[in-house]
């Protein structure tokens, strides 16, 4: 029998919680100007310690990456979709920035999860050598 998406049963521990969202343009404009990077084939990932005690996701796609908002709606999927599966093993107390930089990104779920991994602690240690 094939398991449909409707007949899987979400793990409540990995939901995307509102409170995993980057909404204000305050926090945007801080994580922009205190960012640690890292750089990856198809995006770029930008963090900064938030003091919540919990990560949280910010998305940037431009029409750089797709014209259309179809393609750029997909690649947020992908991305929120990877951040939340990918959760458990982010460094605690950041907020994570996706931003897309390849144009007409087909993103796969798996690289990107794997890369999100490997980036975000590429620039965490990238910081820790810097204090």
């Amino acid at each position: 029998m094939i398991q449909t998406v409707t007949d899987a049963a979400p793990n409540p521990r990995l939901r995307f919680h509102r409170r995993s969202r980057m909404r204000s343009k305050n926090d945007f404009t801080r994580l922009f100007a205190t960012a640690l990077r890292a750089r990856g084939r198809e995006f770029s990932v930008a963090i900064t310690p938030n003091g919540l005690g919990y990560t949280r996701l910010g998305l940037s796609v431009g029409k750089r990456c797709w014209r259309g908002a179809v393609g750029r709606n997909r690649v947020r999927r992908v991305f929120r979709e990877a951040f939340r599966l990918s959760l458990p093993d982010l460094p605690v107390g950041y907020d994570v920035l996706m931003i897309a930089t390849q144009p007409r990104l087909v993103p796969r779920l798996e690289a990107v999860r794997n890369d999100l991994v490997r980036l975000t602690h590429e620039a965490v240690a990238r910081g820790a050598g810097k204090r």
